[in-house]
């Protein structure tokens, strides 16, 4: 399991503190699919405690837990399934890794079922037996254990009884010697067994390799990094605000936050907080929703998010509210301004993409071509764009058009990311499938299927060189990252893979190439964020910081950069000398 969100790996390493609560084991799968709201009154086998469980609260931590551990499509689907958006519960009260918690403390409860006598002596003198979770759920596997360890005792207080019997014709020293010979032999056995059997299964769940041991001529010091503390839940996504040291970051706590690192700015960092709120009664209150993305315009004054919540909204950078676009019937999953700033262009989980008027704050189209939850969105020109679903298909858009004007087609499971070169030619898709996919507005078919990596690829970049860049004489780049704990360069030219770059322990969910296409930035959930050098392919700066990285971010100098993570910080790092 990755470690995410407070659902630090430990968990599986060890025991954790528990206490009674098997009923939730028990619930589970009879809750899935439920109608929010519905109760279930449980007691204790003794009837002495009686609990009430709702589905609400139930998927509210199973949604929870697929967000912690990095299925943001699952959790998202998951969400409008079980109706996450209409429940009354507060995420930002409940705490990191709660459903791993709850099921741990369950767990304990079946545990000390098995190994305690009914006066509450443990049997043998020994450990609690440790179980795995899905022996914890077999009643045959709980039942065998038990009727295991009752004839267990049985047998030693036969033993024992035969033992003080032989005592009384054999001689003192004699019996002495039988009967320590058949209390403790077998005890010390079960004993080993039990340290082996713990050993072997928690190195069966740490299956990840331990933290990597950073360089020290490489390592970022301390000096140089500014941790930003003011979130109250992850932080999904950062960006820098293209013309000035604005750093912009969106959270689970349903704020964005503006942070000025501007060198002139007294005394250090300032925090704008951009409060997401929803109408009721009459009164703005918090939507209590992510923020799931967010970005600037192109000059810097204005900033864009989309929330859970099925709102974008349009700031100042000044931190105040100028509009808000309400037209998608569910969470906004992805969002991005058109180069000219007069257009705003959302992904839903309607299944829809609409162009907004950045201006006067209406919808000027919606498209409603996908036949399942749009999950990203690029603009290929100021009125052109593609999207890419879970209905593993690409369209292309342009206002004014009421059909796609191009639908790729070829990726056998989800297209996570699409974008589009700097000149706008060939757009890149990656996908659950595995593959990397490099289309043509000229052609049907992909004009390479880049196939390399072993498990999903979550997000991909390109570099900003090459024609239509500020970097023309350099070659251009695309760095794709990847839950198999690696990022890759490529050649697109030539389509290959120039550098597999494997320092990450965790999946890699961030890339980012500096304004010079030099270094490339990658995040990832082992709390590293690495700096590599893109023609050699070394790793030139590493930082470690407190919680997994979603996101990783360049300032338009090129001399720092910021980082998002699931413990609620955002850190930025100056690179300069």
């Amino acid at each position: 399991m990755t470690e995410l969100a407070g659902a630090s790996s430990s968990c599986c390493h060890r025991p954790a503190g528990r206490g009674a609560m098997q009923s939730v084991l028990h619930h589970f799968q009879r809750l899935r699919g439920r109608e929010g709201g519905s109760h279930f009154n449980t007691s204790s086998p003794r009837g002495e405690a009686k609990m009430s469980i709702t589905s609400d609260e139930v998927n509210f931590l199973v949604y929870r837990y697929l967000q912690e551990s990095g299925f943001s499509h699952s959790a998202f689907t998951f969400g409008i399934e079980s109706h996450i958006s209409q429940s009354n519960i507060n995420g930002t009260l409940v705490p990191p890794a709660a459903l791993i918690s709850i099921l741990q403390k369950g767990l304990q409860y079946v545990e000390a079922e098995i190994s305690i006598n009914e006066d509450g002596t443990v049997f043998d003198g020994r450990p609690i037996e440790s179980l795995s979770l899905i022996d914890a759920v077999m009643p045959d596997v709980v039942q065998t254990r038990q009727q295991a360890f009752r004839e267990k005792l049985a047998q030693q207080q036969a033993s024992a009884a035969a033992a003080a019997a032989a005592a009384a014709t054999a001689a003192a020293t004699a019996a002495t010697t039988t009967s320590a010979g058949v209390s403790h032999q077998n005890p010390s056995k079960n004993r080993e067994a039990t340290v082996n059997g713990e050993e072997n299964r928690a190195h069966s769940v740490n299956n990840h390799a331990k933290p990597m041991e950073i360089d020290g001529e490489v390592e970022i010091p301390s000096s140089k990094a500014t941790v930003l503390r003011g979130h109250e839940s992850e932080v999904f996504i950062c960006a820098w605000n293209p013309v000035s040291d604005l750093l912009a970051s969106g959270s689970g706590d349903s704020t964005a936050r503006i942070w000025n690192l501007n060198e002139n700015s007294n005394g250090g960092s300032t925090q704008l907080v951009l409060r997401h709120c929803i109408r009721e009664g009459g009164h703005d209150v918090p939507s209590n929703k992510d923020v799931t993305s967010l970005d600037w315009n192109t000059n810097g004054t204005l900033l864009a998010t989309g929330s859970y919540d099925g709102f974008a909204r349009i700031w100042t950078e000044d931190g105040n509210l100028a509009s808000t676009l309400g037209q998608h019937k569910g969470p906004i999953f992805a969002l991005k301004w058109n180069r000219k700033g007069n257009y705003i262009l959302s992904a839903g989980v309607d299944k829809t993409t609409i162009i907004w008027d950045a201006h006067t704050g209406e919808a000027k189209q919606q498209f409603p071509f996908h036949s399942a939850p749009a999950l990203d969105v690029d603009w290929q020109n100021n009125t052109t764009f593609a999207s890419c679903s879970t209905d593993m298909c690409i369209h292309v858009c342009r206002l004014g058009c009421d059909r796609p004007v191009k639908t790729f087609q070829g990726h056998t499971n989800e297209v996570n990311a699409i974008k589009w070169d700097p000149s706008g030619m060939l757009l890149a898709s990656c996908s659950d499938d595995m593959t990397l996919k490099i289309w043509s507005m000229k052609q049907e078919v992909c004009i390479h299927d880049l196939q390399a990596h072993n498990k999903e690829i979550y997000t991909i970049k390109w570099s900003p060189t090459g024609p239509a860049t500020s970097n023309p004489n350099s070659n251009i780049m695309l760095a794709s990252a990847s839950f198999d704990s690696t990022v890759r360069l490529w050649d697109i030219e030539r389509g290959v893979c120039t550098h597999t770059l494997t320092k990450h322990q965790e999946p890699v969910y961030s890339v980012a190439f500096s304004p010079d296409g030099k270094y490339l930035a990658s995040g990832s959930f082992d709390k590293c964020v690495h700096i590599w050098n893109t023609q050699s392919g070394n790793l030139v700066h590493s930082y470690r910081g407190t919680g997994g990285i979603f996101e990783v971010c360049w300032n338009a100098r090129g001399d720092k950069v910021g980082a998002s993570a699931s413990d609620g910080s955002v850190c930025v790092l100056d690179l300069r000398k």
